[in-house]
């Protein structure tokens, strides 16, 4: 797979939904996260990300608002022992349950299909990362409907051993806009990581498209301490 430019991927889509990306700084120093949210109805627009423990929880921004919490309340990040968990759903939980019980993250996300949201069905979109004893690897998920068909739910797990440096996997819930909007398709994308955290978090959040983005969250590791910092940004701040 040939490795894809992640500003004009996020540029040149409008809709994208939410979108993951994990991968390896370009110095090889650093594991590499990175979470959106973005939203076209008024309650998906009405939140924020906070810190939660070692990771975060989106909360509404103005409660008063919050139509329906059900599919935008959640947990995105979660962190157990030497794992990072990230996922654009509650499924973070069936995750972090399942794996403190013996589970594999393949194992737990058995349980869980695409949300419940007809005609779009959208994709439950979840990735894994271990550092440990300056080791890293990743690991990333989708369960989608099949073509729109709510019947089936295609699963499907990629893991990545040892990964290269400068080198990340971006997987979303959306090809583009529509309705109903089309499911992602095909193997998470290539794409490059690089060393500066700032740079980054600002060319991932300049990148979305202005009128849907809501908030993003960047996590860089220390693969040799297992040490992180941690960026959030919320457009309503």
């Amino acid at each position: 797979m040939n490795m894809l430019s992640l500003e004009n991927e996020l540029k040149e889509n409008a809709y994208p939904g939410r979108g993951i990306v994990i991968g390896k700084s370009a110095d090889g120093k650093s594991a590499v996260c990175a979470y959106f949210i973005m939203g076209r109805s008024s309650n998906s627009r009405n939140r924020v990300f906070e810190v939660e423990g070692e990771g975060i929880r989106t909360q509404a921004f103005d409660p008063s608002k919050l139509e329906d919490p059900s599919l935008i309340i959640y947990a995105p990040v979660r962190v157990l022992g030497n794992d990072t968990i990230v996922t654009n759903g509650d499924q973070t939980d069936t995750i972090y349950d399942g794996m403190k019980d013996g589970l594999t993250f393949e194992q737990s996300l058995r349980s869980r299909e695409f949300e419940p949201d007809g005609p779009n069905y959208t994709p439950r979109i979840s990735g894994i990362m271990h550092v440990e004893d300056g080791k890293y690897d990743f690991a990333m998920s989708i369960l989608k409907s099949n073509n729109g068909d709510p019947d089936c739910c295609n699963r499907y797990t990629y893991t990545y051993d040892n990964p290269k440096n400068g080198e990340g996997r971006f997987i979303h819930t959306y090809m583009h806009d529509g309705n109903p909007l089309p499911s992602f398709e095909g193997e998470p994308k290539v794409v490059s990581i690089p060393n500066d955290m700032e740079a980054f978090t600002e060319m991932l959040w300049n990148s979305l498209n202005e009128e849907n983005k809501v908030s993003l969250f960047v996590r860089y590791i220390d693969i040799a301490t297992g040490k992180y910092e941690t960026k959030i940004i919320n457009k309503n701040a």
